[in-house]
């Protein structure tokens, strides 16, 4: 590729995305065969323009009040296979672990859990008000889609109807969970007993509607193509044009050790560092109508989630005081103490902050 080509390259992915402008699902496909260093060159000139410098993260702790799920997913190490494995945390147990993430400058707490038909929404909104009656100032990110649209079909209710009596019960927004890839073809082969793309879409929609903010995800690496992924990302992209609810996208790579799909020789290691960047880089591009791009240095590590920072990603993501969905793969976390991250970002250059969920600025470092 000649200096002339390569410069214009640059300028139309640049232009397309500063003017808010949707690529064609070829345009998408073809950022898969740039360079990697060419393309994360067109993501970090986005980000430069549509961020700044600043790099946030957010003090949070991931809280798994149960193991037993119906889905069974084929990428999951966690649900519980056998009787004597299956937990619910008590309200005692969850009270008691946001207690301590209180001590530790947490703000933000990710409640979530398998797909349980035992726990009924009173269940929930008894939690709910809870943990707010007793830390009015944590921010309740619970739930993810499947959970929501499990319970409005066990309830017999509308998802909108759910989504309001959690609301109104303290729920403060909506994780991204349970997205994999938005693919029906993938869904099939991977979590054929989990809602399917449009009923994921939908409850994000009418979430949305309601006035709650969510984060987008996508986990990859198992058996998606590129052409699934950028129909993932579009699907997203073009939700948050009509919503704009999301507050910002991750992804992160599968871990496959001990799942279904590793056990059955489907998937036999994870994917390449190199291949997440690209990942991360096309999502920056695509996704013209999303301001954050979270790292993954849980599934990564912090050398390559800092090198993210210069692949389209302007966010860390969080310390996560306590995570049990990756760790059941066996992958060995530790929690991020505050000081590593602030550390591992000032180390390349970039100023770096503490966010609220909702990307208000905690404090500079």
């Amino acid at each position: 590729m000649d200096g002339g080509k390569f410069e214009k390259l640059v300028d139309y992915y640049i232009e397309k995305n500063m003017n808010n402008e949707d690529l064609s699902f070829d345009e998408a496909l073809k950022l898969f065969n740039i360079p990697l260093p060419l393309l994360g060159k067109i993501a970090d000139e986005i980000r430069r323009e549509k961020c700044g410098d600043l790099v946030t993260f957010v003090a949070d702790r991931n809280i798994n009040y149960t193991n037993v799920c119906v889905s069974k997913c084929k990428f999951c190490a966690f649900y519980a296979k056998r009787k004597e494995d299956e937990y619910v945390l008590s309200y005692e147990e969850i009270l008691d672990k946001i207690d301590e993430a209180e001590k530790f400058g947490v703000t933000q707490i990710l409640l979530q859990g398998g797909i349980n038909p035992n726990l009924r929404i009173e269940w929930f909104e008894e939690l709910f008000r809870l943990i707010k009656s007793n830390y009015p100032e944590i921010q309740l990110h619970a739930l993810s889609p499947p959970e929501i649209y499990f319970m409005a079909k066990r309830e017999g209710m509308s998802v909108k109807d759910v989504l309001k009596r959690l609301i109104d019960a303290g729920m403060d927004s909506l994780p991204g969970g349970g997205a994999e890839i938005l693919s029906d073809r993938v869904r099939k082969i991977v979590s054929p007993n989990k809602v399917d793309s449009n009923g994921w879409i939908e409850v994000m929609r009418i979430a949305h509607k309601l006035g709650l903010k969510s984060s987008a995800t996508m986990m990859f690496g198992h058996v998606e193509s590129n052409e699934d992924i950028v129909e993932h990302l579009f699907r997203i992209r073009d939700l948050q044009s009509e919503t704009e609810g999301f507050t910002a996208f991750v992804c992160w790579t599968f871990q496959p050790e001990r799942t279904e799909l590793y056990e059955k020789g489907i998937v036999k290691s994870p994917t390449s560092a190199a291949r997440y960047l690209q990942v991360l880089a096309v999502a920056r591009v695509v996704l013209h109508n999303f301001r954050n791009i979270q790292a993954s240095w849980l599934t990564q590590d912090f050398d390559t989630a800092s090198l993210a920072l210069f692949f389209g990603a302007n966010d860390f993501g969080g310390i996560m005081l306590e995570e049990n969905v990756v760790r059941a793969t066996g992958k060995k976390f530790r929690p991020a103490r505050v000081e590593e991250i602030v550390q591992a970002v000032k180390a390349v250059g970039r100023p770096v902050a503490q966010r609220t969920t909702l990307y208000e600025i905690v404090r500079k470092f």
